[in-house]
């Protein structure tokens, strides 16, 4: 079954959970259940799946509002009357009346019934919903580790009910803040403060949200977990931590992998190194230069041109000897995800990933996540470009749905109990308190770093 599919029939069955909520009082769950799979087989075969839940929705909520049990029809009177006794007739005028029978006109006589026929036949349809308005169209770019939120059936009709309809294109956070023409755009959404900071500058901007956030770690695999545990980069726990200092000195002296004590899983010829994202156009890299660069200029943020200047070669190394890298984190992630750890047994990731990755079945059996130590927390932040976006900022910090389906899809939103409840539901190992968090340097201090990085692949 495909990622694309998984996702489409989870979306059908949290529909369908709401649906027998909302109609408890009025159809069985299994009477709900029937209708919703009724309308989700109209579908079928159908090649553009994206909206498929959000009519299935609306084709099954329309039938069950219609389908209103009609009350218990009364006996009817009988079609012959019995004979009675006829009655006494009254003393006077009265009792010389002769009988008749009171007869309409043939024409008014048809006109009831039709009259009849009618309000019978409009009483047995549901009163036509009103026209739905157009929906605002906002346009966005985003970082690629936010798609899959985008593009969420729940969230589309989430946006949906409150007049909004949001058309995406991902992009590098560096990407989207240095080279990605804004114009064309109604909000610019990078995954850091720093990426943020500069488009609010470039753009004359004063207004931003965050409205979620997601700390950086570090996918691996349990037998990569184990042999970094003996070579004292890993420290087990509730969840697994990742010496940044430890790891340095590893990349410092060349250390390859089988040259690791104990190794009898993974022996390569190959330098032991994350996986990261190209440092020209991913914000994922630019957090892991911040936190190499923080240990290498002895555990304080870089500032200053001669700090600068002492942690460059080292932060250089680290990704120079990678060979190529990827322009944003979907692409390492994915790799992870379908290939194994043959080609890269550590990526640096967001948090987020791993989480939406649990949340849809795409974690398999020795799959581990480990935090690094330390860590910065990357602060995914919507600059607003005019009204349109303001909106659509707004409502992703503020709207209760939005930011309960932010935390499904592995974000750390306002409310940490959404978050929570999302990995505990799960079972997902994540780090509740999160406390060897650094700061990340200036955007300038930061540019001048990555800056140079880059020239260095020529």
């Amino acid at each position: 079954m495909s990622g694309d599919t998984l996702r489409e029939e989870q979306a059908i069955r949290r529909t369908t959970d709401h649906l027998v909520q909302v109609f408890a009082g009025t159809h069985s769950a299994e009477h709900v259940e029937s209708v919703m799979q009724a309308a989700y087989r109209r579908f079928d075969g159908l090649p553009v799946r994206d909206f498929v839940p959000v009519m299935v929705e609306r084709i099954a909520r329309g039938e069950l509002t219609a389908r209103v049990e009609a009350p218990a029809p009364t006996e009817s009177a009988p079609t012959e009357a019995a004979p009675t006794e006829p009655a006494p007739a009254k003393a006077g005028v009265m009792a010389r009346m002769p009988s008749r029978k009171v007869l309409l006109p043939i024409g008014l006589g048809v006109a009831v019934v039709v009259v009849a026929a009618v309000v019978v036949v409009n009483l047995g349809k549901p009163e036509a919903p009103p026209p739905t308005p157009p929906l605002t169209v906002v346009r966005g770019v985003i970082g690629s580790e936010k798609k899959a939120f985008f593009e969420d059936p729940q969230v589309v009709r989430a946006f949906a009910d409150k007049g909004v309809k949001v058309e995406i294109e991902s992009a590098g956070s560096r990407q989207i803040a240095t080279s990605v023409d804004l114009s064309r755009f109604d909000f610019a959404f990078p995954s850091s403060a720093p990426a943020g900071e500069f488009i609010q500058r470039k753009r004359k901007v004063s207004t931003k949200y965050t409205p979620f956030s997601s700390p950086m770690a570090i996918a691996t695999f349990q037998p990569i977990a184990d042999l970094l545990t003996k070579a004292g980069v890993v420290k087990q726990g509730p969840v697994p931590t990742f010496n940044i200092g430890r790891y340095l000195e590893l990349v410092t002296t060349d250390t390859k992998w089988d040259q690791l004590t104990g190794n009898s899983d993974y022996r390569v010829d190959k330098n032991v190194l994350i996986s990261t994202t190209d440092p020209r156009t991913s914000n994922s890299a630019a957090m892991y230069l911040a936190i190499t660069s923080y240990v290498a200029n002895g555990s304080k943020v870089v500032h200053g041109a001669t700090a600068e200047k002492n942690v460059l070669p080292l932060v250089t190394q680290l990704f120079t000897s990678q060979g190529y890298t990827d322009n944003t984190s979907e692409g390492p992630f994915n790799e992870y995800l379908t290939v194994g750890m043959g080609p890269s047994p550590m990526v640096w990731i967001y948090e987020a990933q791993f989480v939406d990755a649990v949340t849809r079945g795409q974690i398999k059996p020795g799959m581990v996540l480990m935090y690094p130590s330390p860590t910065v927390m990357s602060k995914h932040t919507l600059v607003p470009l005019n009204a349109s976006g303001d909106r659509v900022g707004r409502l992703l910090s503020t709207d209760s749905q939005l930011q309960r389906l932010a935390a499904e899809h592995g974000f750390r939103s306002a409310d940490a109990a959404d978050f929570a409840k999302v990995a505990a539901d799960h079972q997902v190992s994540v780090a509740t308190d999160l406390i060897d968090v650094v700061d990340i340097p200036s955007y300038d201090t930061l540019e001048h770093l990555l800056d140079s990085v880059g020239k260095s692949y020529g």
